[in-house]
């Protein structure tokens, strides 16, 4: 395993200046305060309201029909604080010393559900009107997506539909009816399971809910990084895993509207690399196979609007193994003490396979998705 970092990598040719656009093409949702129940199975203390800022010009991150600037960010903030977890963002000092960096992990494991996944829900419901709640919602997910979801729509009462894989993670399926949806099985992958979700909008009249492309959601998501700024202001670099891209889209636009010489750096299984190949080809890339057994990487299809926001956005999108990234997962049970699901541990493992340039020092904050782990899919898997 290499611990070695090369040098600084050149600096991004992106243009970071206020104005920045996005293909997006969405219209405008008028905003709408969220008044969701509080969760009464949860009495922990929600994350602080947004600090005012104090007088600092906000840069813009314009979309073509929905224009969102950092207070876009702010406000959907406002819609998902009360509801969650202003997760830590904990040191490393193993990680720090193994790479040569000033390591520090968001971990987004001790969220609620066990993942950042609600965090975009809650947003999206905020904007919904009274008849699109009253028909019902309807998702596709390989998990945590399905959690989020089912969460949020209990906060907000509405009735939540989730169609998920049949290969999906028996405590996802659990926890997701636990919250009070309704599962429905179906396909081998995330994909399969979305044509049922879609077929279901039409059969049940319900309002669907994108795990990764609709911008309220990407809005959302984004509110993670608005607390890595606020935990650690001097943050240089952020390593995000991409599954669809809507983690890695939200984050990236709120981390460079607050500081354009953030850089964002995404990880994807070597076996599912449709981020990677859809920005390198500058076209949308559909995987006709996917060789990954982690469900939150496994992907044969980002999406239009996250493929749009990281080929502007992200410096690079690196790759690994499936091997890797579980070897990952091992030394943060290990070594941190921390017990992630594979696609969480995407970003320590591009850490310690040396795949950061960047000089010794360098503050870097690995994202940490989720803690969602059946133990029963360690068995058999490949381990370096």
């Amino acid at each position: 395993m290499s611990l070695s970092c090369a040098d600084l990598h050149s600096e991004c040719k992106i243009a970071r200046s206020a104005g920045c656009v996005f293909g997006f093409g969405w219209g405008i949702i008028d905003h709408v305060p969220a008044d969701p129940e509080t969760d009464p199975d949860e009495d922990r203390v929600a994350s602080p309201h947004p600090s005012e800022r104090d007088g600092r010009v906000t840069p813009h991150v314009e979309i073509p029909g929905l224009a969102l600037t950092l207070e876009d960010f702010e406000r959907a903030r406002e819609h998902v604080a009360p509801h969650v977890y202003h997760t830590p963002l904990l040191t490393s000092r193993s990680l720090s010393e193994a790479s040569g960096f000033d390591i520090r992990l968001k971990a987004e494991l001790f969220q609620r559900g066990g993942s950042y996944k609600v965090r975009g829900p809650l947003n999206v419901m905020a904007h919904m009107s009274e008849e699109e709640k009253a028909r019902g919602i309807i998702c596709s997910s390989a998990g945590n997506h399905a959690q989020g979801v089912a969460l949020a729509a209990r906060l907000y009462g509405i009735p939540a539909v989730v169609v998920m894989a049949e290969n999906a993670t028996p405590a996802k399926v659990a926890a997701t009816e636990g919250y009070g949806a309704e599962v429905v099985l179906h396909g081998s992958i995330w994909d399969e399971a979305n044509e049922r979700a879609l077929e279901l909008v039409e059969e049940r009249g319900l309002t669907y809910v994108h795990p990764f492309d609709n911008p309220r959601l990407i809005a959302g998501q984004g509110t993670l990084g608005l607390e890595i700024l606020e935990d650690w202001p001097e943050v240089e670099v952020v390593v995000i895993p991409i599954g669809g891209g809507g983690l890695i889209s939200g984050n990236s636009m709120a981390l460079k509207g607050a500081n354009p010489d953030i850089r964002v750096i995404g990880v994807e299984s070597s076996g599912a690399p449709a981020m990677k190949r859809t920005v390198e080809s500058g076209e949308m890339v559909t995987l006709e196979t996917v060789d990954c057994a982690i469900d939150g990487l496994k992907v044969m299809r980002v999406g239009d609007n996250t493929a749009s926001v990281v080929s502007r956005f992200v410096e690079r999108v690196v790759t690994l193994p499936d091997e890797d990234i579980f070897d990952a997962m091992l030394w943060l049970m290990t070594r941190a003490k921390l017990v992630t699901e594979g696609a969480a541990a995407a970003s320590v493992a591009a850490v310690l396979h040396g795949l950061i340039d960047a000089p010794p020092g360098t503050k870097v904050a690995c994202v940490l998705s989720g803690g969602n782990l059946d133990v029963e899919q360690l068995r058999g898997l490949s381990w370096n």
